[in-house]
């Protein structure tokens, strides 16, 4: 089953019935398919799985079709849903219709006809979604140029395509490791690439604080753009700045919804992430982010794209697919991704 199965309930208290709704829908469209045998039984099963579809009968017990269809106008008003009955009346499709449902099917189903509504209103849904989804505002911190591209390229690729606003702070210009005019131009391409807003401050390379000088200059571009999503390094990494850096945002950025730490090519054996992100769609972005520091990919074995692929491939042993970045969450109150929904759809 592929990640993007669209994802479908289908209501009906005859098991044969939702039996063969199940089995051609995965057969011939490849969907993912949850069975509930009455309106009651649906709105229990809502609570852990949510459709891209919801398929339900009309005479049922206890919760009729029409009386669930009413609950999910309520409760989830952008779920497309298609009611279906054995009895061909003008009354009940009158009823459906005004009920707000999106197709009306009678028994005996037709196949074709089936698989055409549910595929086609599952692309529907998603849309709705999106289109209403509140856009995050993305901050990414790195101590280095090319640290948050190499941890969270294909991340931040993602919230660039879910048209979230995406801020890079970088708090050295890393002239220990190059040039620094060089590095900070490279980091401005990169920016640029990913429609994304850059800050670079001039602390000295490899001299980095935790306390009071780096938290403030972390403040300042937090209080200027409000974040609601904020990526940064992690405390178990070998490279002291990195260290200090992921230590002062998470100071600066306590009172943000949602904080992850990124993994580094210095990470220690210490880096446990807790959220695997796909992004196999997005893999290609990242490597063209990283072609950005020139000045780097001739020295820094790490920044080569078989590398880079590799680590990906590695850990999509957790999250599937065939690459992915690590996260550690440190504080998870936001949808992390609207992004997510294009890496995964994985929940």
């Amino acid at each position: 089953m592929t990640q993007d199965a669209p994802r479908v309930l289908v209501v009906d208290d005859d098991p044969d019935v939702a039996l063969l709704v199940k089995t051609v829908l995965e057969r011939r469209a490849g969907c993912e398919v949850v069975l509930a045998e009455d309106g009651l039984a649906a709105t229990r099963t809502l609570s852990e799985f949510t459709p891209d579809v919801v398929v339900t009968d009309i005479e049922m017990p206890g919760l009729s079709g029409l009386e669930l269809l009413a609950e999910l106008r309520r409760s989830d008003p952008l779920v497309p849903v298609i009611v279906m009955t054995a009895h061909v009346s003008v009354d009940y499709a009158v009823s459906a219709l005004r009920a707000q449902a999106d197709e009306f099917l009678t028994k005996p189903l037709d196949n074709a006809g089936l698989v055409e509504a549910v595929t086609r209103l599952a692309a529907e849904g998603r849309a709705r979604r999106e289109a209403n989804r509140p856009k995050e505002v993305v901050l990414a911190v790195g101590a280095h140029p090319d640290d948050v591209e190499i941890g969270i390229g294909g991340l931040l690729a993602a919230h660039a395509e879910a048209g979230d606003s995406i801020t890079i702070l970088t708090l050295s210009r890393g002239g220990r490791g190059g040039v620094a005019d060089d590095r900070q131009h490279e980091s401005l391409a990169a920016a640029e690439l990913l429609g994304a807003r850059l800050f670079v401050k001039d602390l000295v390379d490899t001299e980095i604080s935790g306390g009071g000088s780096t938290v403030r200059l972390i403040e300042e571009v937090v209080q200027e753009i409000q974040p609601t999503i904020v990526y940064t390094h992690s405390a178990h990494d070998r490279h002291q700045d990195h260290r200090a850096v992921g230590e002062a945002t998470i100071v600066a950025t306590r009172r943000v919804g949602t904080v992850a730490c990124y993994q580094s090519p210095s990470a220690t054996i210490d880096f446990r992430p807790t959220r695997f992100v796909r992004i196999d769609d997005f893999l290609d972005r990242k490597l063209r982010l990283l072609e950005c520091f020139g000045s780097q990919t001739a020295t820094r074995d790490y920044l080569e794209p078989e590398f880079v692929t590799a680590t990906a491939r590695y850990w999509s042993r957790f999250g599937g697919g065939a690459a992915v970045e690590p996260l550690e969450v440190v504080r998870e109150t936001a949808d992390f991704l609207g992004a997510h929904e294009l890496t995964r759809r994985e929940s």
